[in-house]
């Protein structure tokens, strides 16, 4: 084969590498896991291109310009890596076991939590289709975060100084308190006093629980379970007197059809909890851009669309969103 002949056989293939769109339109800035798919492939055509090169005693000079060629080649497919390209897609830690809030079901995922991290993901410049959706169970959300395994957790994740000490958070979006569940027809737990000589039900490890079990009401018998559903099984069937967490995540199972008019919500403030949107230590830049997302969310309606969506079925009333947090 001649120099021109490879140099020809280089040049199409550059051309073809062109017409791959790989950069992004200006002023749309995106954040995210990125997916090289083309990596393996870029490797091995200039691999094989360069020992044509060599094997067909080309002179030095067609040498060159081929290896010239070949470089632009392979900087155009790594530009096009850097910048995620077509296939970008970006994964999000979220519950998958909270009615309300994160739910994965037949039909999908669903709840207040999921939609508000639809809207930001959109805000950032990706689709419901670049979403990838990872379960974030509490104990494991720091180190989703920090391992890089998801670029945000939204997660019914409390902001706290333990917690910041090992991530940032954006936000946060939405506040709640620690509440109990009772009956539909409880009359005589109006107060956490209340639950001194009951059963209380938590899950095991619940810093709700034991806030209540040693600070609140010493003489509540506390029973844990592996999840909230025992907890509500355990209530409906009178083996305990209430449920305690937080009031958005109680007010979740309490709107599910199946428990319709089973079960309301005392309406204490036992504690504040913040909801943050939780990011990589450090990642200011992402910080600023998921802030500046929830602020649209608030003046455009969204938010309180979305909790009427989620929460309109139980008697849970929702504070007023909180200032986000510079």
């Amino acid at each position: 084969m001649s120099a021109e002949a490879v140099s020809e056989e280089h040049g199409d293939s550059f051309r073809a590498q062109q017409e791959e769109p790989v950069v992004r339109p200006a002023g749309k800035k995106r954040f995210g896991a990125r997916v090289p798919q083309d990596a393996n492939r870029t490797s091995s055509r200039s691999k094989t291109s360069h020992t044509t090169v060599r094997a067909q005693g080309i002179r030095p000079v067609g040498a060159v310009a081929g290896t010239v060629v070949l470089a632009l080649t392979a900087t155009a497919c790594g530009l096009g890596s850097d910048l995620g390209g077509k296939n970008e897609k970006i994964a999000i830690g979220i519950k998958f076991d909270q009615p309300g809030l994160g739910q994965k079901t037949a039909d999908g995922y669903t709840g207040f939590d999921v939609d508000v991290a639809t809207y930001v993901a959109k805000k950032l410049g990706y689709s419901e289709d670049d979403i990838v959706w990872k379960e974030a169970p509490s104990a494991q959300r720091e180190n989703l975060i920090k391992s890089g395994d998801v670029k945000f957790v939204v997660a019914t994740y409390s902001i706290n100084d333990k917690r910041l000490n090992e991530v940032d958070f954006a936000g946060p979006y939405f506040l709640t308190h620690q509440d109990l569940l009772v009956r539909g027809d409880e009359v005589s737990i109006t107060k956490v006093e209340d639950l001194n000589s009951r059963k209380l039900c938590s899950v095991t490890g619940s810093t709700s629980a034991l806030n209540v079990k040693e600070k609140l009401a010493p003489k509540a018998a506390l029973q844990q379970f592996g999840g909230y559903s025992e907890c509500l099984k355990g209530l409906e069937d009178k083996k305990v007197d209430a449920v305690t967490t937080d009031a958005a995540i109680l007010a979740g199972y309490a709107s599910q059809q199946q428990h319709w008019g089973k079960f309301k919500l005392v309406g204490l403030s036992l504690s504040d909890e913040n909801y943050g949107i939780g990011l990589k230590k450090g990642d200011s830049e992402l910080k600023t851009q998921i802030n500046k997302a929830l602020g649209e969310m608030v003046t455009d309606g969204t938010w309180r669309k979305l909790v009427r969506k989620h929460f309109s079925l139980s008697s849970y009333e929702s504070e007023p969103p909180p200032p986000i947090e510079d």
